[in-house]
Parts: C-alpha cells; sequence; structure tokens
C-alpha cells in the first residue's frame, strides 16, 4: 500500500462560503444593471428626440415637435419645456440635462447625471 501526502487528498475549488459570497455579489450587480439600463434606452429616446426636433423651423416648433415624440417614445424625464436651445449658423443646437434617481436599498440610491446636445 501506497502512502499519498496528505495536501494531495485535499480537493480544490471553491467551497460554499466562496459561492455564496460570489452569488450575493452577482446578484448586487445584476440590481444595479436592471435598474441602469432602463435609464440608458431612455437616454437614448430622448437624444433621438432633440436630434429630429433640432430639424424644425423655430424655437417653438422645437418644443412642440420634442413633446410629441416624448409622447410618442413615452418618455418623462424631461419635455419641450426643459431643452435649452440656441443657434448655431443657419440651424439650431438643442441641449439637455437631467438626472435620475435609482433606489438601490434602504437609504442607498444611485444617481445619474444624463446630458446630451444636437450636432
Amino acid at each position: 500500500m501506497k502512502h499519498q501526502h496528505p495536501s494531495a487528498k485535499r480537493q480544490r475549488g471553491m467551497g460554499i462560503v466562496g459561492l455564496f459570497l460570489t452569488a450575493v455579489i452577482i446578484g448586487c450587480v445584476a440590481i444595479v444593471v436592471m435598474g441602469v439600463v432602463p435609464t440608458v434606452i431612455e437616454y437614448q429616446a430622448i437624444k433621438r428626440a432633440a436630434d429630429k426636433a433640432s430639424k424644425e423651423g423655430s424655437v417653438e416648433q422645437i418644443r412642440s415637435a420634442f413633446d410629441r415624440y416624448q409622447a410618442i417614445d413615452d418618455f418623462s424625464s424631461i419635455g419641450g419645456k426643459d431643452l435649452t436651445i440656441a443657434r448655431s449658423g443657419d440651424n439650431y443646437r438643442v441641449s439637455f440635462a437631467y438626472q435620475r434617481k435609482i433606489h438601490l436599498a434602504g437609504p442607498a440610491s444611485l444617481v445619474l447625471d444624463y446630458t446630451g446636445q444636437t450636432k
């Protein structure tokens, strides 16, 4: 009968505590991602609406067009009145800024600042 070294019998891999900690970390990251993804999608819709609206004629037409696109794309973080519109040559430059607050747990929240402007 051969004698094996005691360290050769030890198993390698993740223990139950390591597995639990990994699951908790993955769960926390998933909760944050599930809260952030809808705000990113909304930002993209707002950016598209601002790009389309900037091609309208006057400042009031740009605000009105943005509000129409807001109703179509169903976002609520900002409206036409929240846009900053400045003349840039023959065109208008539309810019916007807003915050979104995502409740995480207890008193913890994540605040995201979004800004954008048309070309």
